[in-house]
């Protein structure tokens, strides 16, 4: 009988341990309580309930992508890491999304930095918009035909894995600084940048993403 105890007390252990990590879910698996939801709307946006573009099943958010918009936060946050499982759909082509980062208001698209999700280019950084907006990024990873973009670091392994496998990021953001891991490999830093603060936000943009296991951790 104690060897049975000992044994299901170990086999608990990971869980527990899990658990203790410091971070805090930011989807439940089952509703989007904490989450609001706006679309375009001409060069603007405007807030609506979300069912159109998103929805939930066996804890995964479905995202259509249409109409362009995105699922934000009510809360701010600042000083964090944040943890995300992504994926495109086996037998898609991909496409773009991407979380934007210390989003400051409802515009469309709103001011912030995005951590991009464009198959292919995860890991690249948009800034929504200069002069407001400002990170410190490699000057030699400028995307040449549009200043507000910087190109991910190039890295030997493959970044991305195959559609219908789940991605995952790390992000983390400390006072002004971004750093952006995609599967365990550093992708991109930026430093010194404008924005601290402000919510998290999910892009719909026209490709079916999923995403899961949502979580954050403050650095505070």
């Amino acid at each position: 009988m104690r060897k049975v105890l000992w044994l299901a007390v170990v086999a608990a252990l990971p869980t527990a341990w899990a658990a203790d990590d410091g971070f805090t879910p930011l989807f439940d698996g089952k509703s989007f309580n904490g989450w609001d939801f706006y679309v375009q709307d001409g060069k603007s946006s405007k807030r609506t309930d979300g069912q159109q573009t998103w929805s939930i099943k066996d804890g995964i958010i479905y995202c259509t992508g249409k109409p362009n918009g995105y699922m934000v936060t009510q809360k701010e946050f600042g000083d964090y890491i944040l943890k995300l499982k992504w994926r495109f759909p086996a037998d898609s082509k991909g496409g773009n999304s991407g979380v934007l980062l210390h989003v400051q208001d409802d515009k469309f698209w709103p001011t912030s930095v995005e951590a991009q999700l464009f198959a292919g280019r995860a890991g690249d950084f948009w800034l929504i918009y200069p002069p407001e907006v400002k990170l410190e990024v490699d000057p030699k990873r400028q995307d040449p035909k549009q200043p507000r973009h910087y190109f991910r670091i190039e890295t030997k392994e493959p970044v991305e894995k195959k559609f219908g496998e789940w991605n995952q990021y790390e992000i983390t953001c400390k006072g002004g600084d971004i750093t952006l891991v995609v599967n365990g490999l550093l992708v991109n830093e930026g430093k010194n940048g404008s924005l601290k603060k402000g919510r998290i936000a999910l892009q719909a943009e026209g490709a079916e993403i999923h995403f899961k296991d949502i979580e954050i951790k403050s650095l505070k």
